[in-house]
C-alpha cells in the first residue's frame, strides 16, 4: 500500500542518517590524530628551503617534482616491475613510458617484484639442471649454505648484533608457533599474555592455540589491550601501565611492531624494558615493521621476533619468513624446549646421522629443515637492493619525507568531513603507512581509485591503508594520488547526498 511504501522509505532514510551520524562522531573523535607533527612540517620546510622553494610551494607539483629530481634513491624504482594502468592512455607523466604505470601504494600487503628475482631464480634453476645434487656444495650460492648470506644481510634491517641472532625459515605463523613453544612457559603464578586486542587475526589464533595446548583458558590468560574510547591507537603509557598492573602474573608480552590496521609503530624499546622489569618474556610480530622502520632488536632487549618477507622486503607471495632470538638465550638452547630438526645443528653434526641432537648456539637452532632455495634467493635479490640503497638509514630517511608529504597534502587538500588520518602524526610512531577513515563507505571510493590506476588496500567499512614504499614510489605519485583521492571522495559524497 502507499502507506507501507512511505513508512519503508522513512525507515530507510532514518537508518541512513543514523549511520552517517555514527560515522561523523567517529570522525570527530579522530580529529586530534590528523594534526600534522611539527617535526614533519619542519622537515618538509627545511627540504623545500634546501631545494630553493618557498614553504608556500609545499602543496604544489613543483615541490614533488623537485623532491623526485633530487632523490638519491630514485634510480632504484627501475629495479622493480611496476604494475601497469591498462585503462590509461598516453605516456606515464613521470617516466615518459607507455602504457602508464599504476600508483602502487600496497607494499604493506605485497611488495613489488624486483627485476633481479628472475635472474637469481634462473641461475639456481640452471645450476639444478646442470649439477643436480652437486649444487648443494657448488656454484655461486651453494644450497647447503643458501641462508647464510641472507641472514648476514638482515642484520642491519632488524638491528641484530650479528647474524647468529637471525634465522631464515618457514613462514610467519609457523615460526611464531615454534618460538612460543620455547618462550611461552607458563607456571601456576606466571601465565598471562599481554597483547593488543586489534592484532592481526593470525596472532590471536596462534596465541589462543598455544594457551589451549597448555591446558589454559584464553579468556583467563590473554589480556587484550584496547585503545581508550574514541581513539584508534594504544597509548604507550597505557601499555606500560597494563604491564605494571599485571606484574609477575605475566609470562609473555607480545605485540606487533607496526600495527597492521592503523600503521602505529609501537615504542618497542620502552615496552621491552617494562616487560623485563616485571620478569616477562617479550616477543614481537614484525610483519609490518621489517624493511619499513628502523629496528634495534638486540639493543632493545627483545627476546624473540618473527616476520614475513613478502611485504616491505619484496620477496614474493608466500615467501620464506625470518626469526630473531636474542643472544642472551643462545647458551641455553640445549636446555630449552625446542621443536628440533636436523638443520638446527652445527654443519659438522648435520650429516653424522646421530640420533642425539646437538643444537647450534643461536637463532639457527630453531631451524628444522634446510631453507627452500628459490624463496631464499628471491629474498636475497631484494636485500641486495636494500644494501645498495644504503640500508635502512637511507630508506627510512626517504620514507619520512614521502609519507610526510602524503600526510601534508591530505591535510591541506582534503576536507576533514571526507576523510581523516587515524595513524599517529608523530613520525617516530609510524612507518610508511597512513590509514584513512572515510566518512562514506570505502567500497565505491576504492572502485573509483582503481578506475584511475591506483592500487591500495582497503578494510571495510571505511578504512583505506596507504603505504608508499621508498624504494619504488615517487613524490609525484603521492601528489597525483591525493588529487585522485580528493575527486573520488567528493564524488562519492555527492552520490550519497543525492540519494538522501
Amino acid at each position: 500500500s502507499p502507506a507501507s511504501i512511505f513508512l519503508l522509505s522513512l525507515w530507510l532514510f532514518i537508518n541512513q542518517c543514523r549511520k552517517k551520524e555514527a560515522t561523523q562522531k567517529l570522525m570527530t573523535s579522530s580529529a586530534k590524530a590528523t594534526s600534522i607533527s611539527p617535526v614533519t612540517h619542519a622537515r618538509l620546510e627545511e627540504t623545500a628551503r634546501r631545494l630553493g622553494l618557498a614553504s608556500s610551494k609545499m602543496h604544489t607539483a613543483d615541490f614533488a617534482q623537485a623532491l623526485d629530481q633530487n632523490d638519491p634513491l630514485r634510480k632504484f624504482r627501475r629495479e622493480f616491475f611496476i604494475p601497469l594502468d591498462s585503462k590509461a592512455k598516453g605516456v606515464d607523466p613521470e617516466f615518459g613510458e607507455a602504457p602508464r604505470y599504476a600508483i602502487y601504494f600496497c607494499g604493506n600487503s605485497l611488495g613489488l617484484m624486483s627485476k633481479r628475482v628472475r635472474k637469481y631464480v634462473d641461475e639456481e634453476c640452471d645450476k639444478w639442471k646442470k649439477l643436480g645434487v652437486e649444487g648443494h656444495f657448488n656454484g655461486q650460492r651453494p644450497w647447503a649454505m643458501i641462508d647464510e648470506p641472507v641472514t648476514e644481510k638482515l642484520v642491519d634491517i632488524v638491528g641484530a648484533k650479528n647474524s647468529s641472532e637471525i634465522a631464515v625459515m618457514n613462514s610467519l605463523s609457523c615460526n611464531l608457533h615454534m618460538l612460543l613453544t620455547s618462550f611461552y612457559r607458563p607456571t601456576q603464578r606466571r601465565y598471562k599474555i599481554i597483547m593488543e586486542d586489534a592484532a592481526f587475526c593470525s596472532d590471536h589464533h596462534v596465541l589462543q592455540s598455544q594457551v589451549r595446548l597448555r591446558g589454559l583458558d584464553p579468556k583467563e590468560t590473554i589480556v587484550a589491550l584496547k585503545p581508550k574510547p574514541g581513539k584508534h591507537t594504544l597509548d604507550t603509557e597505557d601499555i606500560l601501565r597494563a604491564i605494571e598492573r599485571e606484574g609477575d602474573a605475566i609470562a609473555l608480552v607480545f605485540l606487533g611492531g607496526v600495527q597492521y590496521y592503523t600503521g602505529q609503530f609501537y615504542d618497542l624499546k620502552a615496552i621491552s624494558a617494562q616487560g623485563r622489569k616485571v620478569g616477562a618474556t617479550v616477543g614481537v610480530d614484525l610483519a609490518h615493521a621489517v624493511g619499513n622502520v628502523s629496528l634495534s632488536l638486540h639493543d632493545w632487549g627483545i627476546d624473540f621476533a618473527a616476520w614475513c618477507t613478502y611485504k616491505y622486503l619484496n620477496s614474493g607471495p608466500g615467501a620464506i619468513g625470518g626469526i630473531f632470538v636474542h643472544e642472551k638465550h643462545h647458551s641455553k638452547t640445549g636446555d630449552m624446549a625446542i621443536m628440533a630438526g636436523w638443520w638446527g645443528q652445527t654443519p659438522k653434526t648435520r650429516f653424522r646421522m646421530s640420533h642425539h641432537w646437538e643444537g647450534l648456539e643461536g637463532a639457527q637452532a630453531w631451524q628444522v629443515s634446510n631453507p627452500a632455495v628459490l624463496p631464499t634467493v628471491c629474498l636475497e635479490a631484494s636485500l641486495d637492493i636494500f644494501r645498495e640503497a644504503g640500508g635502512m638509514k637511507s630508506i627510512r630517511r626517504k620514507s619520512l619525507l614521502l609519507t610526510g608529504l602524503l600526510e601534508y597534502l591530505i591535510r591541506h587538500r582534503i576536507d576533514d568531513n571526507l576523510a581523516k588520518i587515524i595513524t599517529p602524526s608523530d613520525p617516530e610512531r609510524r612507518g610508511c603507512q597512513l590509514s584513512l577513515l572515510t566518512s562514506s563507505p570505502v567500497k565505491p571510493v576504492h572502485a573509483k581509485l582503481e578506475r584511475n590506476g591506483v592500487i591500495v588496500d582497503v578494510r571495510e567499512p571505511n578504512v583505506i591503508r596507504l603505504a608508499p614504499a621508498p624504494l619504488y614510489n615517487t613524490f609525484m605519485e603521492v601528489y597525483r594520488f591525493v588529487d585522485i583521492l580528493k575527486t573520488a571522495l567528493e564524488e562519492e559524497a555527492k552520490n550519497i547526498k543525492a540519494k538522501l
